[in-house]
């Protein structure tokens, strides 16, 4: 039973990309089919700015003609800053539970990456860390949220076979709205902030300069944290373009100070479960269904993606009070909405104050996401010589795809 990995070089052979988890997960309950154009747009250098500025490649695993698993590869050039080794990353894994699968694919994935002289191999990152984040180790009895991953339970004992390691946890936490809060978290939410501070909801008429004021405060706000890669005004222009149709202005919330916007929190409706029985298609009367489920309030679930405050504030007294004021902005918007369940993620296993405050509150940390690393040697003479003509970053193009 031969097996083979081959590079994806055209739209047929990523529409395959895209379908491999779909043979993974067959059996899996849990399991929630992304949007088949969705997907199309996110590996597509038109729609992701993502693969404008990065190097990366994409392969498919073949036994006997049948594609049987999938990885990508990745150089960030704004990865590298701040760090004292080349860094690439790894993503999109998804495979059959072979280890000969799972270790051609990840041989492969290292041999390209080592060839650009990179040192340090980190991952799961789909495609950045500004997207979906790490390989599901706990929590797999459930349905990931919205831009969250889900990966079958031996997916782990396969990275680790081959030489993985945990470097960071990241938590998923999950707050029941049915679940009345603790007297002690009321009085939190009742304790006032001063009266330079105020909260206000997201103004749809000042819609761009709302995206970007999110986007300066998640820069400045994440800056100092582990892993961390700004998100840039092409992204953010992206983000506005996706979001659009999912936001409502009484779920997205901003503290400012004087006048001056210095905190958010962004909640969007939990896309998956709206469109998990589509088996990935919109056509021909997916998109009716979809709208309908997202106006008629039948979606019970929904997700927090987005929050920071300014770092100037985040170590006063008035800072670490924010987060939890915005949080009590959202709730009874969340309870209009008739959300049943609030994701809160991701949260870096480090964060302890913020893990605090979403305990305080009654969340829990329901499912754990792993960023597994390795160091790579050396590239092997023939591999180094092979590659050293092609050693400049590939141009895509939308039309070639990748």
């Amino acid at each position: 039973m031969s097996l083979e990995i081959v590079r994806v070089t055209d739209r047929a052979m990523l529409r395959r990309f895209i379908r491999v988890p779909f043979a993974v997960h067959e059996h899996d309950n849990a399991w929630a089919p992304p949007l088949l154009t969705e997907r199309e747009q996110a590996f597509s250098p038109k729609d992701n700015p993502f693969l404008r500025r990065a190097e990366v490649r994409f392969w498919l695993a073949r036994r006997n003609g049948r594609d049987v698993g999938r990885i990508t590869a990745q150089i960030d050039p704004l990865a590298q800053q701040g760090s004292d080794e080349r860094v690439g990353h790894f993503g999109c894994l998804s495979a059959k539970d072979d280890p000969e699968v799972f270790a051609a694919l990840l041989r492969t994935a290292e041999d390209f990456l080592r060839s650009r002289g990179v040192t340090h191999v980190q991952g799961p990152f789909s495609l950045s860390i500004n997207e979906e984040t790490g390989l599901l180790v706990d929590g797999f009895d459930t349905p990931p949220m919205l831009l969250m991953g889900h990966d079958p339970v031996y997916a782990a004992a396969r990275l680790e076979a081959l030489g993985y390691r945990k470097e960071k946890d990241v938590y998923a936490y999950l707050l029941d709205m049915e679940t009345p809060l603790s007297s002690s978290a009321r009085r939190m939410l009742e304790r006032p902030l001063p009266a330079s501070i105020t909260m206000r909801r997201l103004n749809f008429k000042d819609y761009a300069n709302e995206i970007r004021r999110i986007v300066d405060i998640y820069n400045d706000a994440w800056s100092g944290n582990w892993g961390f890669v700004p998100l840039t005004e092409p992204e953010a222009e992206a983000m506005a373009k996706q979001m659009r149709m999912l936001l409502d202005d009484r779920l997205v919330w901003f503290a400012e100070a004087d006048g001056r916007a210095v905190a958010f929190i962004v909640t969007l409706p939990n896309l998956n479960e709206a469109v998990r029985d589509l088996d990935g298609r919109l056509f021909p009367f997916g998109w009716a269904k979809l709208l309908w489920r997202l106006k008629s309030h039948r979606v019970k679930s929904a997700r927090v993606p987005l929050m920071g405050v300014r770092r100037s504030l985040s170590e006063t007294l008035i800072g670490s009070a924010i987060p939890l004021q915005l949080i009590g902005s959202l709730l009874p918007s969340n309870t209009a909405f008739g959300f049943r369940w609030i994701e809160l993620s991701w949260i870096l296993e480090d964060n302890l104050p913020m893990r605090r405050i979403l305990e305080r509150l009654g969340a829990r940390a329901y499912k754990t996401y792993r960023v597994y690393g390795k160091m790579l040697g050396p590239p092997p003479a023939a591999l180094a010589a092979q590659t050293s003509s092609t050693n400049r970053p590939t141009k895509l193009t939308p039309q070639a795809q990748l």
